[in-house]
């Protein structure tokens, strides 16, 4: 109720569950029950609320108009579905507690989501049901008042690797060379020599720019820096590269950094806390942000680690290789732990964008049509529109050239 009514809608709610408290009551006032009490704005309830643990469910999908909905409520109801009972099946990401295969670095799989099943995975529903709840509302309560909600930006620069030659010591350096060598990839070995040789800057050395962007429109960015030891998924820089902590001590000049937290620490939260603690003393400030790797996330413990080791804010909420809502909002919210039935102490950002899904498409025109599509959607209902983009891909060649795309696309949604 708070995240729809309060962080959604920006209109405070009180509760009870005394009927004399509510009836006395002159304001406007919901019933979320059963039955009806009396002429009220009345919401049917479904039984997953008052419910503990998790059900396997076969959820039917009907229509709200233009918009899904699932959990019906019948025709006595103000809504045709228990919008409550929905939001929070998406929010607390209800369906990844149901058995399922994970993908080959462990994430719930996309094509198993109840969002791209029934194709609203490009929609931030929840967002929008409660805007289309606020109109009956009005229309029943024509004295309600509502502050405008402005959509809110911010861009998210994801660094699991800073450089892709330089700073990598002799030993790494070397292997990389033969491993190029052998794999006949002439192009890679001309740029690492032209790099080694100081006549060519790292590929993904772009942090001047990204921060002289940021700077020009006044735009939110955090930064997430992996620092973290080496290992099969980790391939950063050493932690002890005195360039590589001046990079990063540069860059929190200018822009929030935060952590990307390695592999390695998935399930290791003394690790965790290890690679956070190193990382604050570099900046001489709290780290309280965090980002997985690959956007790893197993529901509920991961986010019971994160609050383990006193993270404040995960950046995580998203499909790599496909643009939307995850959890089905563009708002904020704070995890729900269903097993244990609280509210955990983390705030969860959902990103509407990853870098890594714009690679399907063949051209910069289409990529800012949906780019387009998605913003406004994001526009409309007053969100946050999170974009994720890595300093690879930002550094590497293709059909696009990404750091331009980049720029254009703060320019065009970040004014």
């Amino acid at each position: 109720m708070k995240q729809i009514f309060s962080r959604m809608l920006q209109i405070e709610v009180g509760f009870t569950t005394r009927v004399e408290d509510f009836i006395k009551h002159s304001g406007p006032k919901i019933t979320y029950t059963k039955q009806p009490l009396q002429n009220e704005f009345f919401i049917r309830s479904h039984t997953l609320l008052f419910e503990q643990g998790i059900r396997n469910m076969n959820l039917a999908v009907g229509k709200w108009d233009d918009l899904p909905c699932f959990f019906p409520a019948g025709e006595r109801s103000n809504l045709p579905f228990d919008i409550f009972a929905a939001s929070f099946y998406l929010l607390s990401r209800y369906e990844e507690y149901f058995p399922h295969v994970k993908d080959l670095v462990g994430r719930f799989p996309l094509k198993e989501s109840l969002a791209y099943e029934h194709d609203f995975l490009k929609r931030p529903v929840v967002d929008l049901w409660a805007r289309k709840m606020l109109e009956l509302l009005k229309e029943r309560f024509p004295a309600l008042e509502v502050r405008p909600k402005l959509v809110r930006h911010t861009s998210v620069i994801d660094v699991p690797i800073s450089h892709s030659y330089a700073h990598r010591g002799l030993l790494r350096g070397g292997i990389g060379m033969l491993l190029d060598l052998f794999s006949l990839r002439f192009r890679r070995i001309s740029q690492r020599m032209a790099v080694m040789l100081k006549a060519k800057p790292d590929p993904y050395d772009n942090f001047k720019e990204l921060v002289g962007i940021h700077a020009k429109y006044d735009l939110p960015a955090i930064f997430f820096f992996q620092f973290a030891q080496y290992s099969r998924y980790d391939k950063n820089i050493s932690t002890e590269n005195n360039a590589f902590r001046h990079l990063i001590k540069s860059v929190a000049d200018y822009d929030t950094v935060a952590l990307a937290a390695s592999y390695s620490s998935f399930a290791n939260t003394d690790l965790l806390k290890e690679e956070k603690e190193n990382l604050a003393n570099v900046i001489n400030r709290p780290v309280n942000y965090v980002r997985l790797r690959y956007n790893r996330v197993d529901v509920p413990e991961t986010y019971r680690n994160l609050v383990s080791a006193e993270f404040t804010d995960d950046y995580s909420m998203g499909y790599t290789h496909e643009m939307g809502f995850k959890a089905g909002t563009c708002t904020s919210f704070y995890f729900y732990d269903i097993p244990q039935e609280v509210q955990q102490p983390i705030k969860i950002h959902p990103f509407a964008v990853h870098d890594y899904a714009l690679l399907k498409f063949a051209s910069e025109e289409e990529i800012f049509v949906e780019l387009d599509r998605l913003y406004k959607e994001v526009r409309d209902v007053g969100g946050h529109f999170i974009t994720v983009f890595t300093n690879e891909l930002l550094g590497s060649e293709g059909k696009v050239n990404w750091l331009q795309l980049y720029a254009k696309m703060i320019g065009r949604y970040y004014v």
